[in-house]
């Protein structure tokens, strides 16, 4: 035994078998829990409180923002996290279900592996089960992209579905509506970076809008226009703040002070000779992502030529994605650059602060959606809550099929699956009975955190599902069974078919381990 001990230096540890297993099951479990709570309409927030400087509180019930936010050490649990950050980036919502369907798929695969069920058929179990489950769905679902009308009410639907367990779910219509027509402006691509929120506190939540065009979180310069019309605009990352003599390092011996002068004329001069290059594009807006200084302000001002400076990173790339022009930053040759173009640039007022707004910007479907609200917690939130809704959207004018909400699609796979398990012989039929069993548990979970009985709920819902063509799925609002199809929620397929096979790999990946090596950790040398 001592031979066999000495493989692994000091202090690295290993666990075996059911020991590994346990612990993986365990944190799978407890990370499962712990977003829990926050799934559904009528689902609860956390606060994260940072360890970093100025103690940032963020308050969320976005499932991929709690997680990412956590510090972990268990290997399985970081499983967990992986899904939901993916599902996060792939579809956009889901990303509480998508963790509390594989805890619960965990959950049942204990059970199992305590019956001496060996983890590979209950993997094998798992994968038809999913199967079964996705088909199920493909039966189901609804595509009403021929018929415009009825695809635009689908897509309110589901981004009231998406929003009504966010904290905009108050005036869930208004925002349902912004986020369709932002996402129907972008006519089927599902490139976000042109609807770009910008967050104002002030106001309350309802008094955010969506306003076509582009907004820089800019004022206009002094002495400035204050509005053109037919805007040539030339977007650069560029200095231009060498009208004043700046010597780092260099030494410079003047034998007097008309000479310091003369040095300072020449700095003009160049600077003089770079505006005037830049004024030869024949634009009429300059936009530079770095600070102009008053001397080239004054030259452009007297062209007539609106300079923008300090265009923060983010609303430079915009600008030049949404106003179809390139960032320049030599300017010798004007032929080679891309000019941005749009019809009016104005100044408006949002709340306290001052804005420049560019409306018919040459990509059509660029536009921004202001945030209004009473604190930066608010729109944070609102903008994540927003982000989801937006995402799921896009997602969905590109594949349109929809299905109805509310543990609705969770009780139809339950049902097929079952009856997969009932044909199927030999131990795998217990593992598909155990899948049937964690897809229960959304339902469950969404009627739990609603204050309900669960267990009657389920037990109704399951009893309804018997019956054909059942649209039944639970009513938090009224705290009983409802039909999903006239309470109009409906979610994406897409979404739904993320969650089940994103869970069930998971699930799958943590019941294959069945050792855990913890590497020791590396010594700090006494430097003293």
């Amino acid at each position: 035994m001592l031979q066999v001990e000495r493989i692994f230096k000091d202090e690295a540890s290993e666990e075996k078998g059911e020991r590994a297993r346990m612990a993986s099951f365990v944190a799978a479990m407890a990370i499962a829990d712990l977003v829990k709570t926050t799934l559904g309409p009528k689902g609860m927030d956390k606060i994260l409180q940072s360890t970093g400087r100025g103690r940032e509180v963020t308050v969320t019930n976005d499932g991929a923002t709690i997680l990412k936010s956590l510090h972990i050490d268990n290997p399985a649990a970081k499983v967990l996290i992986d899904i939901s950050k993916v599902q996060d980036d792939e579809v956009g919502d889901g990303t509480t279900s998508v963790v509390v369907l594989a805890g619960e798929l965990l959950r049942e695969a204990e059970k199992l592996v305590a019956a001496k069920i060996h983890p590979m058929t209950i993997i094998s179990g798992y994968r038809m089960a999913a199967e079964c489950a996705r088909n199920a769905l493909l039966q189901r679902v609804v595509d009403n992209k021929e018929d415009a009308e009825k695809f635009k009410s689908d897509l309110m639907k589901i981004a009231m579905t998406t929003l009504s367990s966010k904290i905009l779910s108050q005036d869930k219509e208004h925002f349902a509506k912004l986020a369709v027509d932002a996402v129907m402006r972008l006519k089927g691509s599902t490139n976000l970076e042109s609807i770009q929120i910008i967050k104002k506190p002030g106001g309350s939540l309802r008094d955010s809008f969506l306003d076509e065009g582009f907004i820089l979180d800019k004022k206009i310069g002094i002495g400035q226009p204050k509005r053109i019309e037919n805007a040539k605009i030339l977007v650069a990352n560029t200095a231009m703040d060498t009208d004043k003599v700046k010597i780092y390092g260099a030494r410079v011996r003047v034998d007097s002070m008309s000479k310091v002068a003369e040095i300072e004329g020449a700095e003009k001069e160049k600077m003089r000779e770079k505006v005037q290059k830049i004024i030869n594009h024949g634009i009429n807006c300059f936009v530079n992502r770095q600070l102009i200084y008053n001397f080239p302000e004054e030259l452009f001002a007297d062209a007539g030529i609106l300079a923008i400076e300090h265009a923060d990173f983010d609303g430079i790339e915009r600008l030049a994605l949404v106003t179809g022009g390139e960032i320049a930053s030599t300017f010798d040759n004007p032929e080679s650059v891309k000019l941005g173009h749009c019809q009016l640039i104005e100044e408006i007022m949002i709340g306290e602060d001052k804005l420049i707004h560019f409306s018919g910007v040459a990509m059509g479907q660029a536009c921004t959606i202001v945030l209004r609200g009473a604190s930066h917690h608010v729109l944070d939130e609102a903008e994540r809550s927003l982000h989801d809704a937006l995402c799921v959207l896009s997602q969905t004018v590109n594949d349109s099929r929809v299905l109805l909400g509310g543990g609705w699609p969770e009780m139809v796979m339950a049902k097929e699956v079952d009856e997969l398990a009932r044909r199927t012989p030999g131990k795998k039929s217990h593992a598909i009975d155990a899948f049937s069993r964690a897809l229960v548990a959304i339902p469950t979970t969404i009627a739990d955190n609603a204050g309900l009985d669960s267990a009657e709920l389920i037990a109704q819902l399951r009893a309804e599902h018997q019956n054909e063509g059942c649209t039944v799925g639970i009513d938090v609002i009224t705290g009983s069974v409802g039909d999903m199809a006239q309470l109009g929620i409906s979610e994406a397929f897409k979404v739904k078919q993320a969650v089940l096979l994103s869970a069930t790999e998971a699930a799958e990946m943590i019941l294959r381990v069945d050792e855990i090596i913890t590497c020791a950790p590396r010594r700090r040398e006494d430097r003293m």
